[in-house]
């Protein structure tokens, strides 16, 4: 038991002389020493520096070989002198899945810090690295705020390498690994604007971080970037100039656009614009940015898989939201037919989200060809069917009951929206972000646009499906089947009228376009008489061989790479005492047989 303090103990102490209380930089009389806290505060910075090292080194050695070989022989590739796209794109590609699979399936990479020793510390690489580790992070985990910040600041580091050089960065990277790294930009952006304008569920920590935090994926950092990167590549110069004919492209390209990096990156930075001003709602700006991109040509984002889909998504989309009916079906039917091809001959992980992006697709479609009857390839109509039968009946039906249908089928095929003006959590009043919660969301507020411009076309469906009945029909007669007013039913025509008219691309840029009719069905009206006339198409004989071709070329493909049925004697029993191995059976085609039975037909591959 600790006995009471008296003053005689502390006079005690004093008389023994003055006591060391450990307060460095001090001496006896209290005096400060600066040198001597100086060499004191060194001590502390070396102690701590080694005490990291060790932790480093420790973290290193938990590192399994066959990532630390991987990670030296992608350094390796990436910076050597005159690097091998392919390897590279095999290492960047199939390397990190397949590690990714054995060792990282629910934890992250190791840090760039703990693998900078394998790679001499190049802090080119090891930004390469970081983007790599945040992008697993945001595929396979759940970034928290500290992740998403960090993710930002090294793109930054990232881009301004590449923006603020004096010259030209020698780094050569894969087209596809070009193309990840403004996707993946893009992409965590829309997540933190998501996950920023929830105002519910943060703490206050977090809160407090985003007051402090305005400019961390902000709207305009994000178009800076992509803005920068066109100007710098002068990609949009390029493309104007290879359209026109020029043959001079290198000397308008200059120092910058002239480089493989900067051209590809300026070039999809375009692509990442489109989708971000759809996310923004700004539809016409986004089919602005393809103004150098001629979709019906093999352009260079049909050389990556994932951009030839997203940028057909976002164009059919935009087409959607400005009414463009047929142009949406042209461009949604024309990818779906491409990733329909595109299932007999890839699977994998990236295939997937390319089938959920197909399955957002075909709803949008289904909407178009409610809205706007028309004949597409008779594949892909049968995959709305399949998929969206009951709801494609429905909205086919029009009228007050089908809305319900579009808002769902809408809801399935859009993006998410995102908001540019995040909450004021600097002004840390809950009043504000109570009210700033109440507030529809992006998506709340497109949905209600689009169901708007379609409630004023529903009254179409019912319409047509009477005049397909007849030639000629009175406004009276019309009248009464619809039990409406017959003032009702001429402003119901006029706006068939208007809906079976629209403006399509013919050529130029996709802003531009001829009006045309697009209905099956068109009319007059003269003195209260309907004259109906309506057109047939007849059935695309060839879509049919086209596909049924493919699918017996799969089935063959299947068949021949199959082992021989192991042939039975007359006894009834095997010829052999076990089947044969694939590998001994001869891929020529087998002589005729003399007894009778019937033969297989094989064909020399």
């Amino acid at each position: 038991m600790a006995h009471p303090y008296t003053g005689e103990e502390e006079e005690e102490l004093y008389d023994d002389g003055a006591p060391d209380f450990g307060i460095q930089g001090a001496d006896y009389d209290g005096n400060y020493n600066e040198a001597e806290a100086e060499q004191y505060a060194q001590q502390q910075r070396v102690a701590e520096a080694a005490a990291h090292q060790a932790q480093q080194a420790e973290a290193l050695a938990a590192v399994p070989e066959p990532v630390k070989k991987y990670i030296m022989h992608l350094f390796n590739l990436v910076t050597a002198p005159s690097p091998s796209l392919p390897e590279i794109q095999a290492a960047y590609e199939q390397g990190w899945a397949r590690l990714t699979d054995k060792f990282f399936a629910k934890t992250e990479w190791p840090e760039a810090e703990t693998i900078a020793p394998l790679v001499n510390h190049d802090e080119v690489f090891l930004t390469l690295y970081r983007e790599l580790y945040f992008r697993h992070v945001y595929a396979r985990l759940q970034p928290d705020i500290d992740d998403r910040i960090a993710s930002y600041e090294n793109y930054c580091q990232l881009f301004n390498l590449i923006l603020n050089s004096p010259g030209p960065v020698p780094l050569s990277l894969p087209i596809d690994w070009l193309y990840n790294i403004v996707d993946e930009f893009v992409y965590q952006y829309t997540s933190f604007a998501l996950w920023r304008n929830k105002v519910t569920g943060k703490t206050d920590e977090e809160k407090q971080i985003l007051a402090e935090s305005s400019q961390v994926w902000s709207c305009y950092s994000v178009l800076n970037v992509l803005y920068s990167l066109i100007q710098k590549s002068k990609i949009q110069d390029q493309l104007a100039a290879q359209a026109e004919g020029i043959e001079d492209v290198e000397a308008i390209a200059g120092e910058f656009g002239s480089i493989r990096l900067y051209y590809h990156l300026g070039y999809f930075s375009i692509l990442g614009l489109l989708r971000v001003h759809v996310l923004l709602g700004d539809y016409t700006l986004a089919l602005q940015m393809l103004d150098g991109i001629d979709l019906n040509k093999k352009a260079l984002f049909t050389r990556v898989t994932a951009a030839h889909v997203a940028t057909y998504y976002y164009v059919g989309f935009s087409y959607l939201m400005l009414g463009r009916y047929p142009d949406a079906i042209r461009a949604l039917s024309h990818i779906l037919f491409f990733v329909l091809r595109l299932k007999h001959f890839q699977r994998g992980s990236q295939f997937d989200q390319i089938n959920k992006t197909a399955d957002r697709m075909y709803a949008l479609l289904a909407i178009c060809q409610a809205l706007c009857p028309t004949k597409v390839d008779e594949g892909i109509s049968t995959a709305v069917k399949d998929k969206f039968g009951d709801q494609h009946a429905k909205m086919a039906r029009g009228g007050a009951e089908s809305l319900p249908a579009f808002q769902e089928m809408f809801s399935l095929g859009a993006p998410r929206f995102i908001s540019p003006n995040p909450p004021p959590y600097e002004l840390e009043s809950n009043d504000a972000l109570t009210s700033y919660a109440a507030l529809p969301d992006a998506s709340a507020h497109q949905t209600t646009i689009f169901l708007g411009s379609v409630e004023s076309q529903l009254s179409t469906s019912t319409l047509r499906s009477f005049l397909r009945l007849y030639t000629t029909l009175g406004t009276d007669k019309l009248a009464k089947f619809l039990e409406v007013e017959e003032d009702e039913v001429l402003e119901m025509l006029m706006v068939a009228k208007g809906a079976a008219r629209k403006l399509t691309w013919t050529e130029g840029s996709l802003l531009q376009g001829e009006v045309f009719g697009v209905s099956d069905i068109n009319f007059g009206i003269d003195e209260g008489h309907l004259t109906v006339a309506q057109s047939t198409t007849s059935r695309r004989y060839g879509d049919f061989f086209l596909r049924h071709g493919l699918k017996f070329s799969d089935v063959y493909e299947n068949l021949k790479n199959k082992p021989l049925p192991v042939p039975k004697n007359p006894n009834g029993n095997n010829a052999g005492a076990s089947a044969a191995k694939p590998s001994q059976i001869n891929s020529e085609a087998p002589k005729s047989s003399t007894t009778g039975s019937k033969g297989v037909a094989w064909a020399k591959a």
